[in-house]
């Protein structure tokens, strides 16, 4: 079988996250102007953040994780199940996935954030996908 990459992990989290009852975004632009990989929110707003990482080598590169913290009530990195997990921060949870599915290895600590923040966020989230869905009805706008 072949390697998973960044997209295939993305995409089996998003489906676990929405049998969960959230609504993700991808590539979801914070209001620190930092992206990360998907950001889901539940009907009561509860906001979560998920960084992929791909591999190990994609991990130790990219040490942004802890500025997301701040932004989410819960925050987890998803994996491949090739991937060690003794690696990943304890103040995070994990998810591991393939390209169809994802399950919760670790819960996330939840730590809520504060409620001008969380407003922030949430709107965030609605305009982006807001205008998401407008580029697709009418790209040229």
């Amino acid at each position: 079988m072949p390697e998973l990459d960044a997209f295939d992990i993305a995409r089996g989290t998003s489906r676990l996250l929405r049998e969960l009852g959230y609504a993700t975004l991808s590539e979801f632009r914070l209001s620190s102007g930092r992206r990360a990989d998907l950001c889901a929110v539940s009907r009561r707003g509860r906001l979560v953040i998920v960084e992929v990482k791909s591999d190990l080598a994609d991990f130790r590169a990219d040490q942004k994780w802890p500025d997301y913290m701040s932004h989410c009530d819960a925050f987890y990195f998803a994996v491949a199940a090739s991937f060690p997990l003794e690696v990943l921060p304890a103040e995070s949870g994990i998810i591991v996935a393939d390209r169809y599915t994802a399950v919760i290895r670790r819960a996330a600590p939840v730590q809520p954030i504060p409620p001008g923040r969380r407003r922030k966020e949430t709107l965030r989230f609605a305009l982006q996908a807001a205008h998401r869905l407008g580029d697709l009805l009418d790209p040229i706008a």
